[in-house]
């Protein structure tokens, strides 16, 4: 597989071709997520639950995200790397432009940071020097507490219209990705065909143009599966086995299916 750009999944989008990230934190796993056909692999905050033990996200620094960030990169072949920007790593423009500096210099070829319009002025000054952003709305998990747990965004026409208008705003600051979580397919399948930017789905419903899972659910690893999680380890021989069929699914259509998604 040819090394995956932007370039590349925009083009996929056009053309109407699904592809996949899977989250990864280690090279040794980097190295099978890319063996098995992912085009973009996801160093996700999501390591403070399933690697360090924590109960959210929101404990992680930037230093754990560089480092994790380096390990995968040394033994990805041919993904797209995408590094999450911690909790209060990004709210003021300053500290954004240093940390993501932080991660870029660790291998990422893209950061991804969660919020909606307040995030426009710092996405296009990190875009402007040099730093490609993928975005996140819907559920973000690093607002746990101000959700008050983790729900589904964008039930109320208030909300869905909220959400929306975010991600244009967004897209035109200059993000190169978007991810769309726990929200309603319906909601996510309108975004996904209004805007240029490809959309990567987690619990958003089929109509995305890619899908995202964190890597220890779809292998059946997690204490807690989320409603939109399948177990992909459960009918695999293997590790690599079970991240092939994660991508053929993805690729296929038959995941997610409608028991994987909201309404």
């Amino acid at each position: 597989m040819p090394k995956i750009t932007i370039s590349t999944l925009d083009k996929m989008k056009a053309a109407g071709d699904k592809f996949v990230c899977i989250t990864a934190y280690d090279a040794t796993f980097a190295r099978l997520v890319s063996e098995a056909g992912a085009e973009t692999i996801l160093v996700g905050d999501s390591l403070g639950m399933v690697l360090q033990g924590h109960d959210s996200t929101i404990p992680v620094t930037i230093e754990d995200m560089a480092y994790h960030t380096a390990c995968v990169c040394r033994a990805n072949t041919d993904a797209l790397v995408i590094a999450d920007m911690p909790f209060m790593s990004y709210s003021h423009e300053a500290d954004a432009l240093t940390n993501a500096m932080s991660l870029m210099q660790a291998g990422a070829q893209m950061v991804k940071m969660e919020g909606g319009v307040w995030l426009s002025d710092t996405i296009h000054s990190l875009v402007e020097r040099g730093i490609p952003v993928c975005a996140h709305l819907g559920l973000t998990p690093q607002s746990v507490n101000v959700f008050g747990g983790y729900r589904v965004q964008g039930r109320t026409p208030k909300q869905a219209k909220s959400i929306l208008a975010d991600a244009v705003e967004i897209q035109d600051a200059g993000a190169s990705l978007l991810v769309l979580e726990c929200i309603p397919a319906p909601l996510a399948a309108d975004i996904s065909r209004k805007l240029d930017i490809p959309v990567i789905g987690i619990g958003a419903g089929a109509g995305t143009d890619a899908q995202v899972l964190v890597m220890h659910d779809m292998l059946g690893l997690s204490t807690h599966q989320p409603r939109f999680v399948q177990n992909f380890m459960a009918d695999s021989g293997s590790v690599q086995e079970a991240l092939r069929a994660f991508v053929t699914a993805v690729k296929d259509g038959s995941y997610p299916a409608e028991e994987h998604s909201y309404t």
